[in-house]
Order: structure tokens, then C-alpha cells, then sequence
């Protein structure tokens, strides 16, 4: 495993858990709004901050203190080691919530198959169908689709959420992704604010980027009737 990073104690990232965060390198996408640019490319450079076994340790040392660990990235799906990555962590006795973009359903189906994942958190960038050139320049939906089936059927806990970003979302991108996940357990629209961290900051010089509170609060009113729980992260 390429580690790219990782955040010690989280109460945010894992519903219910002080969970720590790890980030790992490398990723299909090259969304503009990125808060994790240096995880978007595999950079020995910048990747070995932590190696394999020191995060073992870690999480040894952190029994009793943390109580989950949230697998991110970058995009994890893409490390071939990650089955055993996550078969280490399970043997210490933690749950783990794996964040994704959805475009490798056959690892999540073989991870959730597996019993190497506890909750899954699903970036749905827009409409599954019309992902832009700057997301995705090759990208399947019929993976994206595969994968939501895959989640909603697993019997795992999951959510789906999709990051508010100017002109990339607006009320009739939520609209046909919420045909897609009809009924879903959980769907958080998340505030994004611009800041020069991200991985194409020239890119909104003159969108303005993110929806302010009223906008997302009207995107939620869209989205009640047809998941079963919506949320506004702000």
C-alpha cells in the first residue's frame, strides 16, 4: 500500500466512531476541487509518510482510544493490496469505513463478499451518466451504476454524497442523480469551499465554486422525497 497520509483522530469521517483516516495515493479522477491534490498522483516523494508496518503499530497502540478506521484517498479501489491491507486492520479488531469514487464495483462487490468492510461512502460527482471532462476524460457509467447496486444490496450501512461544487452541480444534476439512487438509506450534499489547496484553484476564478447555505438547504428540500434521510454537511 501507498500511504499518502493520515489523520489520527476523526470525529466526522465514520457515523458514529472516533475513527483515524488514512489517505492513500493514487487516483482515476482529477476532480478540479480535490482538497487532497498530492494523493491524485502516486508520488514516491510524498507517499511514504507512513509505511505498512508502522501503521499497524499504530493501530495497536490505539486500542481503546479509536474505534474505526476510514480507508480514503485518492481512490483505494486502485491498490491491488488492499484486500490484505484491510484483512490486517480487521484482525486487530477494528471496523473499517472505506471511501469511494465507485469506478472498480467488482473490488467493492469482492471487499463486501469478504467481510472486509463495514461502511461505504459513495462519491456520486454528478450525473452518473455525464461526469465532465474535468472529472473524468474515460470513465464507464455503467461502473458507477454496478456500483450503487453493489452498495445499496450489500446490507452494510453506506451513504452516497456528492460535493456541491459550481457549475458541476446544480438542481438538475441532483435531480438525476437522485433517480439513480432512489431510496437510498442515506444521501449528504456536502458545502465545498474554494481555497488555493485544491487541485485546480484556477478553475474557479469565476464560478464562485460552492452553493451557499440557502442553495444547499433547497437542494435538500429536492432530495427529501426521494432517499430515505438527506443531510447537508456544511
Amino acid at each position: 500500500m501507498i500511504i499518502g497520509g493520515i489523520q489520527r483522530n476523526s470525529f466526522i469521517d465514520y457515523p458514529g466512531k472516533l475513527s483515524c483516516v488514512l489517505f492513500v495515493s493514487g487516483c482515476n479522477f482529477t476532480c478540479p476541487y480535490c482538497h487532497n491534490p498530492r494523493l491524485v498522483k502516486v508520488d514516491s516523494a510524498y507517499s511514504n509518510r507512513l509505511d505498512e508496518k508502522a501503521f499497524y503499530e499504530f493501530l495497536e497502540n490505539r486500542k481503546g482510544f479509536i474505534d474505526g478506521v476510514v480507508i480514503s484517498g485518492g481512490e483505494p479501489t486502485l491498490n491491488e493490496h488492499l484486500p490484505l491491507f484491510l484483512e490486517r486492520i480487521k484482525q486487530l479488531g477494528y471496523p473499517v469505513k472505506l471511501d469511494t469514487n465507485g469506478t472498480r464495483p467488482r473490488v467493492i462487490r469482492h471487499l463486501i463478499d469478504n467481510g472486509l468492510i463495514d461502511y461505504i461512502a459513495m462519491d456520486i460527482k454528478a450525473d452518473p451518466f455525464d461526469y465532465p471532462p474535468s472529472i473524468a476524460r474515460n470513465y464507464d457509467p455503467q461502473n458507477i451504476l454496478s456500483s450503487i447496486e453493489i452498495i445499496r444490496d450489500s446490507g452494510l450501512p453506506y451513504e452516497f454524497r456528492t460535493t456541491c461544487v459550481k457549475p458541476i452541480v446544480n438542481e438538475r444534476t441532483v435531480r438525476n442523480i437522485l433517480r439513480t439512487i432512489k431510496d437510498a438509506e442515506l444521501y449528504a450534499l456536502q458545502r465545498f469551499r474554494a481555497n488555493h489547496g485544491v487541485l485546480e484553484p484556477q478553475f474557479f476564478t469565476k464560478t464562485g465554486a460552492g452553493q451557499n447555505k440557502d442553495e444547499l438547504r433547497k437542494l435538500k428540500a429536492i432530495a427529501d422525497p426521494w432517499v430515505q434521510k438527506c443531510i447537508v454537511r456544511f
